[in-house]
C-alpha cells in the first residue's frame, strides 16, 4: 500500500482537470492504497519571495496554506497534479505552489512517483510537450523521484465537457496501476 496525494489546481470544483484526478483517485483507492485528494481551490497560497530561508529552516517564512500542502507532499509516496492548461503551461494556481516547495529540495521527501493529469481546449498534441517540458523543470529538481506518467485530455473547454471522454478511463487506469 501507497500513500497517494492527488493535488487538483482547477478552480472548478466539477472542472474537468479535476474530472480527471477523480478517476485516478478512484483507481489509486481500489488498488488498495490509502489516497487523499487537496484542492487548491480554496487554498491561500502567496508567490515564493526567494529568500531561500526554507533551505536552512525546511520551512516557509509566508505563513499560509503552502507549508501544511508542502508537508503532505513530504510523507507521500506517489503525488499526482491534476490542472486546466492555460496559454500552454499549467496553472498559475499549481506553479505558485510548485515554486513554495522549495523546502522539499533540501529535505528526505518521501516521494518517488510524480503523475501529471491535464486538460486543454485545444486537442494538437503539442499542448502536451509544451505542458510537460514545463512540468518536467520542477521533476527533475528531486533525483530520488521519477515521472511516471501522464494524461492529457483535449478538446475539453467548458464543464463538463470530459463527460464520456475515454481519457476519465485512462486516469483511472493508471491511478489503479500504482
Amino acid at each position: 500500500m501507497k500513500k497517494v496525494l492527488i493535488i487538483s489546481s482547477s478552480y472548478r470544483t466539477k472542472g474537468n482537470s479535476a474530472r480527471l484526478a477523480e478517476e485516478f483517485f478512484r483507481g489509486a483507492q481500489e488498488a488498495g492504497n490509502e489516497v487523499e485528494f487537496l484542492s487548491l481551490h480554496d487554498k491561500d497560497i502567496a508567490f515564493c519571495r526567494g529568500c531561500l530561508a526554507c533551505q536552512k529552516t525546511k520551512r516557509c517564512v509566508i505563513p499560509d496554506d503552502a507549508d501544511s500542502i508542502r508537508e503532505k507532499m513530504l510523507h507521500a509516496d506517489v503525488l499526482a497534479f491534476a490542472t486546466p492548461v492555460y496559454y500552454y503551461g499549467i496553472s498559475g494556481q499549481l506553479k505558485t505552489l510548485l515554486d513554495r516547495c522549495n523546502p522539499l529540495y533540501s529535505s528526505n521527501y518521501q516521494f518517488r512517483e510524480i503523475y501529471l493529469l491535464f486538460t486543454a481546449a485545444e486537442e494538437d498534441e503539442d499542448v502536451a510537450k509544451r505542458v510537460l517540458d514545463g512540468f518536467d523543470g520542477w521533476v527533475v529538481c528531486y533525483e530520488k523521484a521519477r515521472f511516471n506518467g501522464y494524461v492529457f485530455c483535449g478538446g475539453v473547454r467548458g464543464v463538463g465537457d470530459i463527460g464520456g471522454n475515454k481519457k476519465l478511463e485512462e486516469a483511472y487506469q493508471m491511478g489503479r496501476s500504482i
